[in-house]
């Protein structure tokens, strides 16, 4: 078997974090994709929800760099779990006093959407979104998360996939209401 080749680190403290991952990634690409992606997400960026942004880039000009381009792959083509990344990470949280749930905290669920254009996104349908306070085209994704009064973190997320996107509508056996992957994700959240 040969020896793992070293992955360029993170920047500062996010390194001795992203290490506790290294695991559950095959590839030295992999790790240099999760080190970038944590990396945009935290920087203090005004755009943090875009590809460009999470990759240091111009929005629509860099769309075509090549930093852009490997953390478009890693997000969705490369095979890794993120069932077993956002595990981890809860295990991480759970483990350490300062993050642990206790009694003086709560359990949040929500169900929050954005409004879409078109039919091609996965999930799409025409729905209640309550930021918007109407019913439109969008994506709705059902969260739970943890707070207490000094912080809260995102436990987990479901998108809802609209009735008309199964074959046999609301009857089919994979559909599910907001409600039923809410008290799925309560359940998942109580036993963590």
């Amino acid at each position: 078997m040969t020896a793992r080749r070293p992955c360029p680190p993170a920047p500062g403290r996010l390194e001795q974090y992203a290490v506790g991952f290294d695991d559950l990634f095959d590839s030295l690409a992999q790790r240099r994709g999760f080190r970038q992606y944590l990396t945009g997400l935290l920087a203090p960026r005004e755009r943090n929800k875009t590809l460009t942004c999470l990759a240091g880039a111009e929005p629509v000009a860099g769309a075509q760099h090549p930093a852009v381009q490997r953390l478009q792959f890693f997000l969705s083509e490369s095979p890794w779990e993120h069932e077993r990344i956002n595990a981890r990470r809860l295990e991480r949280l759970l483990d350490d006093p300062r993050t642990a749930p206790h009694a003086g905290g709560v359990l949040v669920i929500d169900d929050s959407g954005d409004r879409k254009d078109g039919t091609a996104t996965a999930n799409v349908g025409r729905q209640w979104l309550g930021r918007y306070g109407k019913t439109d085209n969008g994506v709705v994704t059902v969260t739970t998360l943890w707070a207490d009064e000094r912080l809260y973190y995102p436990l987990h997320a479901v998108p809802y996939t609209p009735a008309r996107h199964f074959p046999k509508g609301r009857s089919d056996p994979g559909f599910a209401t907001k409600l039923q992957i809410a008290a799925a994700l309560a359940r998942r959240a109580t036993e963590a």
